[in-house]
């Protein structure tokens, strides 16, 4: 027991296979495909190989066409006149004179770094003006809702139920109704003051 194969061993590998009807190949096709060396793993890698080649040469041409993309966006951003300081220079502003109409002024076209970078801070922080502005707006709206002392009392109210009765939560139906009475009057007073 147990010294005997499982399997029987076939000293040959070749596999014949009956058809109906009579297959012929030429014998040169027969003695090619037995001579060939390749066997279906080696064509496998050569495949994966090969596709893994295409795939290279598509993402760098992709690559390459995305930063020639770019270069040329990047010329054109900086070949175009920034609208921003050409309106910030005007001769009606107090206190700044028109450089560009005198005589020891700028060139028409040209900035120095010094200019761009002074443009670029001045861009910068109306930037953060125009945010912090907005903030503000923000948290006024949420003053205005946090201010709201029957909001606060309904959800307190409201909270307190649920807590107190967390395994039967259609008890606080009273409290859920009166906190959602009060935030549609918070809704309806707001909507009120934006469409004014």
């Amino acid at each position: 027991m147990g010294q005997g194969t499982s399997k029987s061993s076939s000293p040959s590998t070749q596999h014949v296979f009956a058809s109906d009807t009579p297959v012929r190949f030429s014998q040169e096709l027969i003695d090619a495909l037995q001579a060939s060396p390749e066997t279906d793993s080696t064509r496998a890698k050569d495949l994966e190989l090969h596709i893994q080649s295409r795939v290279n040469a598509e993402l760098s041409r992709l690559e390459a066409e995305q930063t020639r993309a770019l270069s040329d966006l990047e010329d054109q951003i900086s070949a175009t006149p920034d609208s921003t300081t050409e309106t910030s220079h005007t001769p009606s502003q107090p206190g700044v004179p028109d450089q560009s109409a005198s005589k020891g002024g700028r060139d028409h076209g040209a900035k120095t770094d010094g200019d761009k970078l002074r443009d670029l801070g001045r861009q910068s922080v109306q930037k953060e003006i125009e945010e912090l502005r907005q903030k503000l707006k923000q948290r006024k709206l949420r003053e205005d809702i946090i201010g709201d002392k029957a909001v606060e009392k309904a959800k307190r109210d409201m909270v307190t139920c649920l807590r107190l009765n967390d395994r039967r939560p259609l008890d606080c139906y009273k409290e859920v109704e009166a906190f959602k009475r009060e935030v549609g009057k918070l809704e309806k007073d707001f909507l009120g003051r934006i469409l004014q």
